[in-house]
This record gives C-alpha cells, sequence and structure tokens, in this order.
C-alpha cells in the first residue's frame, strides 16, 4: 500500500497542491512554517478523517474559504483508489470513491492506512488518559474499519444517558420548600414525585443496557488489541531504546473493583465479552447514586486508561526525556508491525519531525527500523536530521517553500 497522489485545495496553508509520491522513503524538506505538515496531516485525514493536531476540522480549511478538498490516489496490490474528501466545518463532510459518492464519510477508512508519529506523540506517555484510548481505537479502525461505527454509536449512547442524568438530576433531590420556582424538579400535570422518579430510572435502566452492551463490545475489543500489542511494544522498545528494560502496557478499566473481571483486566487477561458487557452493567448499577448526583456517566470505556511501565515503575513520572521518547516512538512502531502482521501489507509510516527530537543513536536505530517499509514519509527542517541510511535507494527528497513543493532532480 502506497499514496501515489495527493492533491489539495484551500487546505490548511495551501491553496492548491499537487504532489506525486512513490514507494520507498519520501522526505519533505524545508523550514519550519512552510507547509511540510500540511502534507503528512492531509495523508492522515484519509486515514483516519481526523487531524493528529487539531480536535475540529474548522482550522483545516485555509483562511478565508468555506471547504477544503483532499485528492489522493492509493496503490494496493497494482490497483488504484481515488479518494476525494470535502471538508465543510459546521455541515457534513462529503466523500468519494473513484469519483462516486459514498453513503457515509467512513465508508472511505480502510481505503488508506497510515501510522503516524509526530512530536505529539509524548502526550501518549506523558499526558491524559484521552491520549491513550485514542491511540487504542485509533488502531482498532485501521485493523477492522467498522469499529468506527462502534466508536461513534457509544460517543452517541453515552451523550444521550449524560443527557438524560443531567435533566432528571432535580428529581432525586428531595424538594426543598420556601425557595421559591424553581425548588423542586417539575412535573407533568397530576403526576407525582414518585411516578416521575420512577419513569427517570425506568429510561435510565434503559439506556444502562444499551451502554454497557456496546461499551462492553468496545472495550472487549482494546483488551484483545493490547494483547495482540504487548510484544511488538516491547521489541520495538528495546530496539529504539538500545536497552533492557521492559516495556508494557495494561489496561485500567472503570469497572467495579474487587470483582472478577476487572481482576481478570488487571493481569492482563482477556475475558468473554460477555463478561465484560455484564460486569459494566453491574458497575454502572453500582455507581449509579453517584451519577444521580453529579449528572454525567462514571463507568464505561470513555473513563478507561492504558498504563504504561518501564520494568516495574509507571512511565508516566518516572521516565526521563529519552525514555518518554523512545517509548511514544515504540507505540507508535508497535502498532505499525501489527498492522503490517494483520493486514498482509505496509500501511504507510509517517515521521512528522522526528529525527530532530532523537539523539544519534536513537536515530540511526529508527533508519534501520522502518527502511524496508513500503512507503516513508518524513518531514525535516534541516537535511542532517534525516539519516543517510533513509535516502539510499529509492530515497528522494522533495523540497516544500512556502507551500511550493518540487522534487530534486
Amino acid at each position: 500500500m502506497h499514496l501515489s497522489h495527493l492533491s489539495l485545495t484551500d487546505f490548511r496553508s495551501y491553496a492548491t497542491a499537487d504532489v506525486s509520491l512513490a514507494p520507498g522513503v519520501t522526505v519533505l524538506l524545508g523550514r519550519n512554517g512552510q507547509g511540510k505538515t500540511n502534507l503528512v496531516e492531509a495523508a492522515g485525514y484519509v486515514a483516519t478523517l481526523g487531524s493528529h493536531r487539531v480536535a475540529q476540522d474548522g482550522p483545516l480549511v485555509r483562511a478565508g474559504a468555506e471547504t477544503a478538498v483532499i485528492r489522493a490516489t492509493v496503490v494496493r496490490d497494482g490497483r488504484e483508489t481515488l479518494v476525494e474528501l470535502e471538508i465543510v466545518p459546521g455541515r457534513a463532510n462529503k466523500a468519494r470513491l473513484n469519483r462516486s459518492p459514498v453513503t457515509r464519510q467512513r465508508d472511505v477508512l480502510g481505503t488508506l492506512r497510515t501510522v503516524l508519529f509526530a512530536p505529539e506523540d509524548l502526550a501518549l506517555v506523558k499526558g491524559d488518559p484521552s491520549e491513550r484510548r485514542r491511540l487504542l481505537d485509533d488502531l482498532l479502525v485501521a485493523r477492522q474499519p467498522r469499529w468506527a461505527g462502534v466508536r461513534a454509536d457509544y460517543e452517541r449512547a453515552l451523550k444521550q444517558r449524560n443527557a438524560l442524568l443531567r435533566s432528571a438530576a432535580p428529581l432525586w433531590r428531595e424538594p426543598r420548600p420556601g425557595r421559591g420556582r424553581g425548588a423542586g424538579p417539575r412535573l407533568a400535570p397530576g403526576e407525582s414525585l414518585e411516578d416521575a422518579r420512577a419513569s427517570a430510572l425506568s429510561t435510565l435502566t434503559v439506556f444502562d443496557t444499551h451502554l454497557a452492551q456496546i461499551g462492553g463490545a468496545l472495550v472487549y475489543a482494546r483488551l484483545r488489541l493490547l494483547r495482540d500489542l504487548r510484544p511488538y511494544l516491547s521489541l520495538a522498545y528495546a530496539t529504539i531504546s538500545d536497552s533492557d528494560t521492559h516495556a508494557g502496557a495494561t489496561y485500567r478499566s472503570s469497572l467495579a473493583e474487587g470483582t472478577p473481571v476487572a481482576e481478570a483486566v488487571a493481569r492482563g487477561e482477556v475475558p468473554e465479552q460477555e463478561e465484560v458487557v455484564a460486569a459494566l452493567l453491574a458497575s454502572l448499577e453500582q455507581v449509579r447514586s453517584q451519577e444521580q448526583e453529579r449528572g454525567v456517566t462514571l463507568v464505561g470505556p470513555h473513563r478507561d486508561d492504558v498504563l504504561l511501565q518501564l520494568g516495574e515503575l509507571p512511565a508516566k513520572g518516572y521516565a526521563s526525556h529519552g525514555e518518554s521518547w523512545s517509548l511514544a516512538l515504540a507505540l507508535r512502531l508497535a502498532g505499525f508491525a501489527l498492522l503490517r502482521h494483520d493486514l498482509g501489507t505496509d500501511p504507510v509510516l509517517v515521521l512528522d519531525d522526528v529525527f530532530a527530537e532523537l539523539d544519534v543513536g536513537r536515530r540511526e536505530r529508527l533508519a534501520d527500523l522502518v527502511a524496508d517499509a513500503e512507503q516513508v514519509l518524513v518531514t525535516a527542517a534541516v537535511p542532517g536530521d534525516v539519516p543517510d541510511r533513509l535516502l539510499e535507494g529509492q530515497g528522494r527528497v522533495l523540497d516544500v517553500v512556502l507551500g511550493s513543493v518540487t522534487g530534486r532532480d
């Protein structure tokens, strides 16, 4: 799998851009602020329908333009597929495959798969749990695109359940007389407080079952993914860091502590999906009074985390700067190796301004690891940051200057 062409219209700093690409290593070379990262961000957007730099689509559209368009030609097993994405902030984006509209934008997922490492990925080690959850979920979708639908279903169910908890919050509190209008909950004509509470509780029970079914499936998939990822993570970290320290990763669930399923997850095991669903439903029931008081869902995959370890210690708070970089990079390389194994083809590997952050030894070891990938896109500000090893054979350099991309003869 590789990108053979990337075309942009009103994307980020580019009014227009047409870039021909090829298998092997391509280095996008230019000073900071010239538009190198914008190009690989566009490639990543085709693969994931999201940006590694911003959460919303608005900043992706060039100032003064209403929409942005990305066109990417993907080659797999000798067959070309054209992916066209129109980004329309505030409205539904549009997508085409081989110039034919698709029913849902996420139907293009799987056409291109990328693994992207960028300086922001240091947050995988040092940042919030949301960064590590996103790592797992993005890998799930790259592995099997159907998980994009499951993620969307879970986010929708979670939003609806939280809305119910907030709207019903006055029902769980005892009314306080003497405080004027709004002192108690709003009731329908002829409706008693007990009837309103019973109705809200019945609706919440339905939401619990729905959320547990979808959330349990997502947690189960994450557990299986992490189990498969661990050997690749350990090997990648040992190679990049040139160290005997073992890198590990354990799933931290929000399930009620002390239950058999929660303990199995903490040991790195993968319970059956039905067991995870049942445990999630039981945990929701256990924290119901707290949720009613706070108006928010306290249990589920949106509250989970991944504990990264170096040796016996948690990486967060204990790893040095260099160890953190090595571990973050190892996580991405482990994902690349897992996808290579599962798909039977290489995803496109993107290294965005990575080599500048590494010492000489790590640079060379990284170059050795990725040199045989089908396609590697590298951004760099200084030629000396890129190991010579990567420019041997099919390696090529494209100069990026103020949004203009030119190849070298």
